[in-house]
């Protein structure tokens, strides 16, 4: 399992792992009942406290992605890709709907903020 933290980004180290892990199950690179790394061993990895890791994968088990068997590890719990996907997805228009109150705040007309939009969107 691949998880690159960001230092530089705004998002709390926890929220990264959170959001890695949902976008590894999403893409079925995790899979019901694979273990994830122990809280130690990813920490370690990561060179992040411990604390750090554990709040990441007591907020997965809260929201049903992974089940804790004590004495064992974590797990991947069944899953309902498309809840998932949904949820990112209304996450992301969450984010868009703030960009576009900040460019109005600006004074940036809504046709300008949909220029802009296109041309990312392009690339």
């Amino acid at each position: 399992m691949n998880i690159i933290i960001n230092n530089s980004l705004m998002v709390p180290i926890y929220e990264q792992i959170v959001d890695q892990i949902k976008t590894l199950i999403r893409n079925g690179d995790l899979k019901q009942n694979d273990i994830l790394p122990s809280v130690r061993s990813l920490s370690k990895s990561l060179k992040i406290s411990a604390l750090t890791v554990k709040k990441a994968y007591d907020n997965l088990e809260a929201e049903g992605f992974t089940v804790t068997v004590h004495g064992k590890g974590t797990y991947v719990a069944e899953t309902n890709t498309e809840l998932l996907l949904e949820e990112q997805k209304k996450e992301i228009e969450a984010d868009l709907e703030m960009a576009i109150q900040k460019g109005r705040r600006f004074g940036i007309s809504d046709e300008d903020i949909k220029s802009l939009f296109e041309l990312i969107l392009e690339g």
